[in-house]
């Protein structure tokens, strides 16, 4: 592969503003990209990962909605030496250069922040969403964007025809030049070399600078502000805008039996839950272990996860979890949980600082931080019950929302929570 210029300078705007409506309750507290995935992971982790295992290492993080959860992690996970001036990922709340306004849409965030680039001066601005689970070498599409003469270059997902309705479709010709952008429609044109996927927009981009620069002084003049339903589509009749196609992306590292060109949008609490399914089984669609191009994360001091005379079949277990006695299957137990003896678990998700007291059942549920499940309980076996206390999905998923931490001990594992620590 061949590598880009010694001499070219990017930077990278990640879009982290998120509010996640559709998440809710998990984002009631806390950003879209603040949200935990799998044992030890946030969202915004696998774009800040791929950015930097493709040497992309200048990244303003633009954030709005509830960001503190997300500057906390940021601040603990993601400190690159301050030795070096050019690596750096730092938090960028809304600048307000033109007026008190918070971002109106993805254009305007990036509008708000471009006194950032001046300092800067880079050849190429690279634009990616904080919310989506996926590996990508981000150093391939930067030489398809150079090989096209791209303008504007955006990342592109094969997706079957039949599902064109639940994405924005991208038409080009046979070399990936975009002709139209088509927002959820019936029936997608299908791609040149393929009649049975279209290519879908996966809201990811590559900016030639000045291009970015010119299109969004522009833009805000015409009162536009999203990217992918006003800016890209006006940009057509006069730069070259190209489709990367994501399928042709070479990640090292990638097993025989992970999903070639993995992707996921978690927008949805069944989309997040069944994406935490793809991480789990003996040969998971994706496997968050690849030393070639890790998936970092917090920097946790905690000591591992402890085990005594339980049943586990096909889980995870995070740092500091203690599980005594308890049976539990296809479930992900993140840290500095406390499962109980007598507790029964099927399908679920127990997030950070949860204590699973006596005697509990829970199936297809996702406890969010800091809870008590009380002894005896029974979540996910009578549906109108759970309604009543819970958010529950079409699908019978139940969410309890996240707990209050002021009633967890911060010094000891006592009765009333797990106490290593506190992390927003």
């Amino acid at each position: 592969m061949k590598e880009r210029r010694s001499s070219e300078r990017i930077v990278a705007f990640v879009l982290a503003g998120g509010e996640g409506k559709r998440l809710r309750p998990l984002t009631l507290e806390r950003c879209k990209p603040a949200v935990p995935f799998g044992g030890r992971y946030r969202l915004v982790d696998f774009v800040l990962s791929n950015l930097i295992n493709s040497e992309i290492r200048s990244i303003y993080l633009l954030v709005q909605y509830k960001a503190q959860s997300l500057i906390e992690h940021v601040r603990k996970a993601w400190t690159i030496s301050p030795l070096l001036p050019d690596q750096f990922v730092t938090v960028v709340p809304p600048q307000m250069q033109e007026g008190a306004a918070w971002f109106r849409g993805t254009a305007d965030a990036v509008y708000q922040s471009l006194n950032l680039l001046r300092s800067h001066r880079p050849d190429l601005v690279v634009i990616f969403g904080a919310d989506n689970i996926f590996r990508m070498d981000v150093r391939q599409m930067v030489r398809f964007h150079r090989e096209s003469q791209a303008d504007v270059t955006v990342a592109a997902l094969p997706v079957p025809i039949e599902q064109t309705s639940s994405f924005g479709i991208i038409e080009t010709d046979a070399e990936q030049r975009i002709q139209s952008f088509e927002e959820k429609p019936e029936h997608g044109k299908p791609m040149p070399s393929d009649p049975s996927r279209a290519f879908a927009s996966m809201g990811n981009y590559i900016f030639n600078a000045q291009v970015l620069v010119d299109v969004l002084e522009a833009a805000y003049q015409r009162g536009e502000t999203d990217f992918g339903h006003e800016v890209l589509p006006s940009l057509l009749d006069h730069h070259r805008v190209y489709a990367y196609n994501f399928c042709d992306n070479e990640v090292p590292g990638i097993k025989s039996y992970e999903e070639a060109g993995y992707w996921r949008d978690v927008g949805t609490l069944d989309a997040y839950y069944e994406a935490h399914r793809d991480v789990l089984g003996v040969q998971p669609r994706f496997d968050a272990f690849n030393p070639q191009w890790p998936i970092f994360s917090s920097h946790y001091q905690g000591p591992v996860g402890r085990v005594f005379n339980s049943h586990l079949d096909n889980s995870l277990l995070g740092a500091a979890t203690l599980v005594s006695d308890a049976n539990i299957r296809n479930s992900i137990i993140r840290r500095e949980a406390v499962i109980e003896p007598g507790v029964e678990l099927e399908d679920c998700i127990i997030m950070d600082y949860v204590r699973i007291c006596r005697g509990a059942r829970l199936r297809r549920v996702i406890v969010d931080r800091h809870n008590i499940i009380e002894a005896n309980a029974r979540i996910g076996f009578d549906a109108e019950a759970d309604r009543a206390r819970y958010e529950v999905t079409s699908s019978g998923l139940v969410v309890v929302p996240r707990g209050r931490p002021e009633y967890f001990a911060r010094d000891s594992r006592d009765s009333r929570g797990t106490g290593l620590g506190y992390d927003e």
